[in-house]
């Protein structure tokens, strides 16, 4: 199931609609000239903020190929939102993609729902027309530049080599942090479940939805997919994750994006992300 792709080797999907810009955004170069970046705590101003469009969209001056929707579920964490924003613009600037930022926030006192987050953002991104969206952990950074935010053929763990693991992978179904999947794979496995308040068992489940459907995953060799994480509280384990586990093939037809019921209570268009506020 696994596979060491390199980025040049690998087809990407959801080629959007060409722009009037006369030049094709050149990804090989961008592969070519990746590099290690590790200063992630860097405050400086973003550069080039004012190609930064309303709501975190940057469009590059050139015809591009791939359009993404970087969904990042958030509560309570305003320094690592900081941190990210700032680094992850610099860094997605140069890859000559069409992307969005939209931060899906849990504005209750429930136990945080990060699937049920990433379902709410997937909709929302779906609605603006991304035919391409990354899961992302708000405290995990790329540290290689030549690991293209775009969708492959096959759902893709991108972040398979962690520092917090010592850039290796723990275990063979392991597929959380940083995910690239279409909109048509996830709405194929109906979303992520909305069950699991707290931490934990949540990307399992999604591993299984995949399993289950026929839909391998990949991923690209370790030296592209290399992530820092930033330091952290634990989260609260969810008690019933093993339980819901078990059931997660069974229930997957019945709790998803066909059961995903939540109040939006705001959305914002702020500089460098849109804002979606949301009780769950």
């Amino acid at each position: 199931m696994e596979a060491s792709l390199v980025p040049g080797t690998v087809k990407y999907s959801n080629v959007t609609d060409q722009q009037e810009h006369e030049i094709d955004c050149d990804y090989a170069e961008v592969i070519d000239s990746s590099r290690y970046i590790y200063d992630v705590y860097h405050r400086e101003t973003i550069h080039h903020a004012e190609q930064i469009l309303s709501g975190g969209e940057f469009l590059p001056e050139c015809r591009h190929r791939y359009s993404t929707a970087i969904i990042v579920p958030y509560r309570d964490r305003q320094d690592q939102l900081a941190a990210f924003l700032n680094y992850i613009h610099n860094y997605l600037r140069h890859q000559l993609i069409h992307y969005r930022i939209f931060v899906v926030e849990q504005s209750d006192h429930k136990p945080f729902n990060r699937a049920m987050l990433f379902n709410i953002g997937a909709k929302v991104a779906v609605s603006y027309g991304y035919p391409c969206l990354i899961l992302h952990d708000v405290d995990l950074m790329p540290l290689n530049s030549g690991q293209i935010y775009a969708c492959s053929a096959s759902p893709r763990h991108m972040s398979s080599a962690l520092d917090w693991w010592r850039f290796h992978l723990p275990y063979r179904t392991l597929f959380g942090g940083v995910i690239a999947i279409t909109s048509l794979q996830f709405q194929e496995i109906n979303g992520m479940s909305n069950l699991y308040y707290g931490w934990g068992g949540e990307d399992d489940d999604l591993f299984e939805r995949l399993d289950v459907s026929g839909i391998h995953i990949c991923r690209f060799d370790p030296a592209y997919s290399e992530y820092t994480m930033l330091k952290h509280k634990q989260e609260t384990p969810n008690k019933n994750r093993l339980a819901l586990l078990r059931a997660a093939s069974v229930r997957m037809n019945i709790d998803g994006l066909n059961t995903l019921r939540y109040k939006e209570v705001e959305r914002r268009m702020h500089s460098l992300f849109t804002h979606i506020l949301v009780e769950t």
